[in-house]
């Protein structure tokens, strides 16, 4: 039987539930995995009517129960009633605790092996922290839910010509949802080599679906201009990244750097590497979203259960129009599935 995976419907008033009954007219989705939305029947019923879906939205009682494919979209209600009434493009309450309880739900159904992995459409963080849940982002709520502390963000990208890895390419971050201000005091050699470790993971399990597996690659970027240019514009190179490599190469994996963020990415895009570690949110995610931000995933790295996530928000300007891109949840679903069918490899700890 093909595995199940859990998708939240995200924040109802966004654009979650029209890009997930949008991505279901994906044959070749149905033919790698079996899915369950978590969220509201009705709203989901609503959004396949905006994109002139076909599928029938069949509400069940349980994960077990789904019967998904190209015709019936099951789906699991989670969600208070009342969220239907809220309209779209809305900043709402509801609507962050309806987000709050599809990835409570889902997380706990992975945690208990009911469901395989986890897709997440997007949360809006103020409607999030309006309904009384102060998290920073999906990655971090995650974490407290698995209670773990070790995680991290990768944003990744599947090969084109614009990105000529074997496998794409991938950039994990070794700081989240924080102010710029503060990555000096939370960059740390222990903090780098983590992020390198669970990205060597992840990336060779990307690796392991193409044709010719191979040992993942990783370049590792320099917090300051032109690589700290011998400590002339700081010395966290020297201090901080420089060992951190070293400690990661001596652990057996393929990493080298500090190398200046703005040539590792266009080398790395260019096929020298498959994943990068950045040191920051913005160092990584401009250079991936530029290159493909409707094609973007983003994966959980650390996590005892598989998630991926679409790489953009809630999109309340386009919530509600139909207009909405599928690309990355497709993509995410996808990337899903490829981790999913080689958990084994997940567990290699250096």
């Amino acid at each position: 039987m093909k595995r199940l995976l859990a998708i939240t419907m995200g924040d109802p008033t966004g654009v979650g539930p029209e890009i997930i009954a949008r991505a279901w007219s994906d044959r070749s989705l149905h033919a790698q995995v079996r899915m369950v939305v978590l969220g509201h029947p009705e709203i989901m019923r609503r959004a396949i009517r905006l994109v002139r879906g076909s599928a029938r939205v069949v509400e069940v009682t349980s994960v077990e129960a789904a019967d998904s494919s190209l015709e019936q979209l099951p789906c699991l209600q989670c969600s208070d009633d009342r969220v239907v009434a809220v309209p779209p493009r809305t900043l709402h309450p509801l609507g962050g605790q309806a987000a709050y309880e599809a990835v409570t739900m889902a997380t706990g159904l992975a945690q208990a092996g009911r469901v395989d992995g986890i897709v997440t459409a997007p949360l809006n963080k103020a409607a999030l922290a309006a309904a009384g849940h102060a998290y920073p982002g999906h990655t971090e709520l995650l974490a407290d839910l698995c209670g773990v502390d070790e995680v991290a963000m990768m944003l990744y990208l599947g090969p084109s010509e614009l990105v000529r890895g074997p496998a794409g390419l991938g950039v994990a971050h070794a700081t989240l949802h924080m102010a710029l201000r503060d990555i000096f005091t939370s960059l740390t050699p222990e903090r780098i080599v983590r992020t390198a470790r669970l990205a060597h993971v992840v990336t060779h399990c990307l690796l392991d679906a193409t044709p010719a597996p191979a040992a993942p690659r990783i370049g590792v970027c320099a917090l300051n201009p032109h690589a700290g240019e011998q400590a002339l514009f700081g010395d966290e190179e020297e201090r901080i990244i420089r060992p951190a490599v070293t400690h990661a190469a001596d652990a057996g994996m393929d990493v080298s750097g500090p190398f200046p963020a703005d040539t590792l990415l266009a080398r790395a895009t260019a096929g020298e590497f498959d994943a990068v570690v950045a040191m920051y949110h913005d160092q990584g995610h401009i250079a991936l979203k530029l290159l493909g931000m409707h094609r973007a995933v983003n994966i959980t790295l650390g996590l005892p259960v598989i998630r991926t996530s679409v790489a953009h928000g809630t999109a309340f300007d386009l919530a509600g129009t139909g207009q909405a891109r599928c690309d990355s949840m497709i993509e995410a679903i996808r990337v899903a599935a490829i981790l999913i069918d080689r958990q084994s490899l997940l567990s290699w700890n250096p």
